[in-house]
């Protein structure tokens, strides 16, 4: 199969790639994982998205479609892929859905997964990282044994920026702008069947809910499959 994964941060899509993969033995490309070994690469390519992302803005469609088309040219797909953090605008689906065409290899299926904005809210801005581990803890959910301490290490626990609640509410408003709208392209019509779970059951349950509407779409008449 190939599918998009989506869904605002902090509704587990991490965990859910995972067990798809592992699942289904398709390829995971993550634009995130992608950009940064761009980066890394030295090319002439990482160089000027490094650049752009030094200064905070936004990574124009073309660069990012650029990047992630020659990532799928070269990934093994045969036992199919799964697009994570890709496409994020309706620009980036038409270009996905040209890239595949040429290929003959559409898209399966879009699986979103939904979440409640409190509900993100609170998972996001409760965890707390160890500085020198890394090791993740949440406040409400997976406290220490001492609050605000790391269990082994005896370390004050900190709050990564990224999970601070003004911007968690910028990530949360950049998804709805830019993302919603992809959404919205793939299932007005019946482009691409469209997987919608709800986030906010146990990770055990988001796993089978997905994994159970997938196996029952392969092979079924492109349209809506929820």
């Amino acid at each position: 199969m190939r599918i998009v994964l989506m869904g605002p941060p902090g509704a587990g899509k991490g965990t859910q790639a995972e067990r798809l993969v592992e699942k289904f033995g398709m390829k995971h490309l993550s634009s995130g994982d992608i950009f940064r070994a761009e980066k890394a690469s030295g090319s002439a390519l990482g160089e000027k998205l490094s650049k752009i992302m030094a200064d905070g803005d936004l990574v124009p469609d073309d660069i990012v479609v650029e990047i992630m088309a020659k990532a799928i040219a070269s990934a093994d797909s045969d036992a199919g892929l799964m697009l994570d953090g890709f496409p994020r605008t309706v620009a980036q689906a038409k270009a996905l859905d040209e890239m595949l065409a040429k290929h003959s290899t559409p898209l399966d299926a879009v699986v979103i997964i939904t979440a409640d904005d409190d509900a993100i809210m609170e998972r996001i801005t409760g965890r707390r990282i160890c500085p020198s581990t890394g090791r993740l803890y949440h406040v409400k959910y997976m406290p220490p044994k001492v609050e605000g301490i790391d269990d082994e290490t005896g370390e004050t626990l900190m709050q990564r920026e990224d999970d601070r609640e003004q911007v968690v509410r910028g990530r949360l408003e950049a998804y709805k702008k830019q993302t919603e709208p992809v959404i919205a392209y793939y299932s007005d019509g019946g482009k691409v069947k469209t997987i919608c779970v709800n986030g906010m059951q146990s990770p055990d349950e988001v796993s089978a809910a997905m994994i159970e509407q997938l196996q029952a779409c392969r092979g079924e008449s492109v349209g809506q499959c929820r």
